[in-house]
């Protein structure tokens, strides 16, 4: 059954979120850095032929591991990502507000929010008590209530008839989404021809030794049991790379280091993979630059 919110209580919800000392980006939880919800089966989707879904952004943005009212978010590329959860709306007092890859919020385009989703990634957002659905462009951290998986701009609500909150399957688009990964890091031209040359090959990263530290690293969390392995084994030269499996979800971690192993890793890995993994002592959060 959907909820309706008066504005009256809308509007004093959103006071409520306001930060007055942060910056316009901050009103309601929005801008910094879902929940494992179980997981569906995918539906075939037709992308809606707008040229802002698709455009490049100011920057491809995925950010480092944060935690909110004792819950840890993992940003991460995950192409499996198919979640369910409570979705609201984003209020439109952030029109004109910078998000967290650095485009301008406006709420008449198709846009949401993701805890951990890349900025930009295209998915789908499906309303359950209707079947609604409607493809956005996510670009922006947020919302930062537990309750809550996603907020949609009030055009994207409007597509699918969400009045203040509901129920929504919340599905990633695989192929568009490493269009505009793509787009943004300036890798859709096809590269050109290369004549074979004789060249030095660039040596692989010398493996980290493992010391029996209580660091461990970790690098993501999917869905997909074959992908995780597949980059556990990738990452093989950097450390013990091992999967462990919680809940719905394969993390992938590089285990058994002390703290200043633990601290190339992470700065290694960010160099050379462009990755933002998170940092655990002892098996608990702690921030990734600590140490």
């Amino acid at each position: 059954m959907k909820r309706l919110v008066s504005l009256a209580v809308l509007t004093a919800l959103v006071a409520g979120c306001i930060d007055n000392t942060g910056s316009n980006n901050e009103v309601a939880g929005y801008g910094y850095e879902g929940f494992a919800e179980e997981q569906l089966v995918p539906t075939p989707t037709n992308l809606n032929n707008d040229a802002y879904l698709m455009a490049a952004a100011p920057k491809y943005y995925i950010g480092s591991a944060y935690k909110l009212e004792d819950v840890q978010y993992i940003p991460a590329e995950d192409l499996t990502y198919n979640q369910t959860g409570i979705a609201g709306i984003i209020p439109v007092e952030l029109n004109g507000s910078k998000t967290s890859n650095g485009e301008t919020f406006d709420s008449n385009q198709m846009v949401a929010t993701s805890k951990t989703l890349p900025l930009p990634s295209i998915v789908k957002v499906t309303n359950l008590d209707n079947g609604n659905s409607v493809v956005v462009r996510v670009n922006n951290r947020g919302p930062f209530v537990n309750t809550r998986i996603m907020d949609l701009s009030t055009a994207a609500a409007q597509q699918i008839g969400l009045n203040g909150t509901a129920k929504v399957q919340v599905q990633i688009l695989e192929q568009q989404s490493i269009a505009v990964k793509n787009a943004t890091l300036g890798a859709t031209a096809a590269p050109a021809p290369v004549q074979e040359v004789a060249v030095a090959e660039t040596p692989a990263p010398a493996p980290v030794a493992t010391t029996g530290g209580e660091y461990s690293v970790q690098v993501s969390a999917v869905y997909s049991e074959d992908n995780a392995n597949a980059q556990a084994r990738d990452l093989a030269s950097y450390g013990n790379a091992v999967v462990v499996h919680e809940g719905d979800l394969y993390k992938v971690r590089i285990i058994d280091l002390d703290a200043q192993n633990a601290r190339r890793v992470i700065d290694a890995l960010r160099s050379d993979k462009g990755m933002a993994p998170g940092l655990l002592k002892a098996g608990k959060w702690v921030n990734a630059d600590s140490i």
